[in-house]
């Protein structure tokens, strides 16, 4: 049996909680990267770019991790 998975009654395999666990931490990992990539490219006036992938960012956090979209790098506002 693969690491990570175990059999129920059924005799399916089922991912573990620990191996879900990983999984979750690596997408947040990703969105943070994600998060500096787009803030990057906006600070170096690559807006284009930046407002793709702040456009696809919104897509994941909201098809895949039903989360609530951020605002794209455009919209935000300075905090000083």
């Amino acid at each position: 049996m693969a690491r990570g998975t175990s059999k129920d009654d059924d005799g399916d395999d089922r991912v573990s909680r620990d191996e879900m666990e990983r999984y979750r931490e690596a997408a947040e990992d990703l969105m943070q990267q994600l998060d500096w990539c787009i803030g990057y490219l906006h600070g170096i006036r690559k807006s284009e770019v930046s407002t793709v992938l702040a456009k696809n960012r919104a897509h994941i956090r909201k098809r895949l991790l039903n989360k609530p979209e951020q605002p794209l790098p455009a919209e935000e506002t300075d905090e000083t």
